[in-house]
């Protein structure tokens, strides 16, 4: 009889127990909850900069100049990116007209001191709207309206798509209880197959349809690999070594093989451009380009490769040489002073 009243309350634990693993399954194969707060989009980018900081992928950071703007941003609301910014999410709004622009939407996560940053988004802002109890300030910024939102303490979300609606579902989402089914039908259907703790990754659509418009905010017209439409899913990791993966999900496997053959010739060709042109390259640039390796997989066409740590702390390390070089080039000549007559 003992046994008898034992057995609901043994299977209630165990329901429970059994409830409590898949939730805890479902969140941890699911989109960072930045990335379930964005709106619905052709395309989708996460980093996580707090992993890539513990990682040490990048080494001691070189000084970056800041130009005037961004260091009046910097002194204004005590925020800087490279320093402060831990996580940030992107959603890609192609638009219906390709002669238009990409747009964008995005979550940042990271140290924000709210007085300050509020301090300085109704100053540069037109106009402030009131949804509920959180402020969209509507900032005009090169013939558009960029919009503005402090989630939470450590959350903001802005968007420069023209439908302020956009950025009012951000924040309808920002306030429900974080769900591991949320975000939006894109991302939840190809998540899955972004390799766990990856410190960045990117979904996108492309295809004939797609690049007409995203080929005039990247210079990279993907249309030679992709006649067809495809989704994109790529990946960055760190175990030991940066493992680079890029997987093309294309309906078909003929298709798959059609863009694993141009692939496969694309990068033969690049590697014997590279190699008659830099007798001895750099060890680790060998070591990248040897790593590089293209399947197919059924529908899908797959793209591997490692980095060496050393090769990224290079890029790094003379990125702000090139920035500012690149400054120099772009400056206007100034012709010398011409020496004042000397009148005696």
């Amino acid at each position: 009889m003992r046994i008898r009243r034992r057995l609901p309350i043994v299977f209630a634990v165990l329901l429970i127990a059994a409830a409590v693993a898949l939730v805890v399954v479902l969140r941890k194969h699911a989109p960072p909850e930045p990335a379930r707060l964005l709106p619905a989009a052709d395309g989708f980018a996460y980093v996580n900069l707090e992993w890539i900081r513990a990682a040490n992928m990048t080494g001691k950071l070189p000084p970056v100049s800041h130009d005037a703007e961004y260091e009046q941003f910097i002194q204004e609301t005590g925020f800087q990116f490279e320093r402060d910014l831990d996580r940030a999410a992107f959603a890609i709004h192609y638009p219906a007209n390709p002669q238009e622009e990409v747009r964008f939407s995005e979550i940042f996560v990271g140290k924000i001191d709210g007085e300050r940053f509020r301090a300085y988004l109704h100053k540069i802002s037109g106009s402030v709207d009131d949804y509920g109890s959180t402020q969209i300030y509507n900032i005009p910024l090169e013939g558009r309206t960029l919009r503005v939102a402090i989630l939470s303490v450590d959350t903001v979300a802005a968007s420069n798509n023209s439908d302020p609606d956009v950025i009012r579902g951000i924040i309808t989402r920002s306030r429900k209880l974080a769900s591991p089914f949320g975000g939006p039908a894109l991302l939840r259907q190809f998540y899955k197959h972004v390799p766990l703790a990856s410190l960045a990754w990117v979904i996108f659509r492309t295809g004939s349809s797609a690049d007409a418009a995203a080929s005039r905010t990247v210079p990279f017209d993907s249309s030679f690999l992709f006649p067809q439409p495809a989704v994109v899913v790529g990946s960055v990791r760190d175990l030991g070594i940066v493992h680079l993966r890029a997987e093309a999900f294309t309906g078909s496997e003929d298709e798959a093989q059609r863009v694993t053959e141009k692939l496969k010739t694309f990068l033969a060709i690049f590697g014997s451009a590279e190699s008659s042109v830099s007798v001895g390259t750099d060890a680790d640039v060998k070591q990248l380009f040897a790593s590089l390796k293209v399947e197919q997989r059924k529908d899908r066409s797959v793209v591997t490769a490692t980095v060496p740590t050393n090769f990224i702390r290079k890029l790094v390390a003379e990125a702000p040489n090139e920035v500012e070089q690149q400054k120099e080039r772009q400056a206007p000549a100034v012709p010398p002073q011409q020496k004042k007559p000397d009148h005696k």
